[in-house]
């Protein structure tokens, strides 16, 4: 009989199944696809030579993971690739602000009256950075923080909403930048810790970057899969679960799904029916006849480009989706632009490029016009370098990785207190109704991201209960 079976070879599955190997315990992981990566995959989606990535592509909190840092992955094959700027924020006028490693030339983007208050915001938190982001990434009430003034002090900044936090700001070209960085986790800019994600994002690019894998964010998923190996692990492919007696006999069964697959599977019943799954995204993945001809200077060295002209119109779009269940127009982006770091995703003078948008949950509509004509605006002739699009609305997104229930690529809704206490209040998260049952995926804390803390903390769950047995 084995330990360990893990469900989902996504990051945090791949890093419950390391977890367990690493501390001597037998493990199998059977994952559905036909190769391991979940969020974190690399594929020519457009044309041969250009290597996209579906989904994850900038890795601040996966260079950031205590978890992966602790993981000899360099040795199989994970380089990160640093840009000279982690993010630009780009305006209608030509100019940006950005998100640089340095802290000082982050605050001089922003105009000499939110200069200094940025630098006091940041302070106390980058000097303690590696403590604090251990700290609020652990496993939730059941490890004592190891600097629990600077934890703190970092909800008492972040826990209120990220409009509170703004307040100390002056001028649009903080405000627009901070609430782009709050965007990420698609939830309204004045909810609940809305100031803890912004400031968790800005922490992580003055900390380490905001890189790209070197061949696509399938090396940071195929190094964790060959560590594993390595260990005495298995990994099997094209290996759907539909009930658990379709598993191998263990002592734990471990669960990188959605809530809602997991209920399926299992057969668990309501248990999580009040889990709320929030917006889906409209993704585009573009093959470039060059790079995009961005207007500001500053986004075209940037990894991260963030589309919003002001802090109004990202409110505007991130409400339209989230109150009002409508595709916004202008909608908010994120775009990724690999090759200013990895010259080797495209074939020599191409780019791969993406940009996402916002939609309400299951959409079916065409974001396709809405988001180029936002390129317009601040890379005027982009469409012009188009060779090849391959767009994926939230049908699309969730048959590609059935964690996205409709499109939500961070597999649950990451506002209220569901960003904190997730998948449903519990104490212990990763545990589920059935003893030998966990679960790891983003919809437990410490929530979406590549950065396997979730499988890291499932894992410590489960080798406590191994071990007492």
């Amino acid at each position: 009989m084995l330990d360990a079976v893990v469900v989902g070879a996504g990051p945090n599955g791949l890093t419950a199944a390391v977890e367990l190997a690493r501390r001597g315990f037998s493990v199998a992981l059977f994952e559905a696809r036909d190769t391991v990566g979940g969020g974190a995959r690399t594929e020519e989606l457009t044309l041969p030579g250009f290597r996209h990535d579906p989904c994850s592509a900038a890795h601040p909190l996966g260079i950031n993971s205590p978890a992966f840092r602790a993981m000899p992955l360099e040795r199989y094959g994970l380089q990160w690739l640093q840009p000279e700027l982690p993010m630009a924020h780009p305006f209608p006028d030509g100019t940006a602000a950005v998100l640089a490693r340095s802290v000082a030339e982050t605050a001089a983007s922003f105009g000499p009256r939110d200069a200094g208050a940025y630098r006091r915001l940041v302070a106390p938190f980058l000097t303690r950075w590696d403590t604090l982001v251990r700290d609020f990434m652990s496993l939730p009430l059941t490890a004592l923080p190891r600097d629990p003034l600077t934890l703190a002090r970092f909800g008492l900044a972040g826990l209120p909403p990220s409009t509170w936090l703004m307040r100390r700001f002056h001028d649009e070209r903080a405000k627009a930048l901070f609430s782009g960085l709050v965007a990420h986790v698609i939830a309204p800019l004045d909810g609940f810790a809305t100031g803890a994600i912004g400031l968790v994002f800005a922490l992580s690019a003055h900390a380490r970057g905001w890189p790209v894998a070197r061949g696509g964010s399938q090396s940071v998923s195929d190094a964790l899969a060959a560590y594993l190996k390595d260990l005495g692990g298995t990994v099997h492919t094209d290996y759907e679960v539909k009930r658990l007696d379709d598993l191998p006999p263990a002592r734990a069964y471990v669960f990188d799904t959605s809530p809602t697959a997991l209920a399926r599977i299992a057969g668990f019943g309501r248990t999580y029916d009040g889990y709320r799954y929030g917006p889906g995204v409209f993704k585009i993945d573009y093959a470039l006849d060059g790079p995009v001809p961005w207007t500001a200077h500053e986004a075209r060295r940037a990894g991260t480009v963030q589309i919003g002209a002001d802090s109004a119109e990202i409110g505007a779009a991130l409400n339209t989706v989230y109150r009002q269940g409508r595709a916004p127009d202008p909608p908010f982006l994120i775009t990724v632009q690999p090759g200013v770091a990895d010259p080797t995703r495209a074939p020599e003078g191409k780019q791969v490029f993406w940009a996402y948008g916002h939609v309400p949950n299951g959409w079916t509509g065409d974001l396709t016009d809405a988001i180029e004509r936002q390129l317009e605006r601040f890379a005027p002739g982009f469409r012009d370098r188009i060779l090849a699009r391959a767009t994926a609305g939230p049908p699309e997104l969730a048959a590609r990785n059935a964690n996205y229930v409709g499109g939500d690529i961070a597999t649950g809704a990451a506002s209220g207190l569901q960003l904190l206490m997730r998948p449903k209040l519990s104490l212990f998260p990763y545990h589920t109704p059935h003893p030998a049952v966990f679960i790891c995926s983003s919809a437990t804390p410490p929530g979406p991201g590549v950065h396997g803390m979730s499988g890291h903390n499932a894992a410590k769950a489960v080798w406590r209960r191994l071990r007492h047995r």
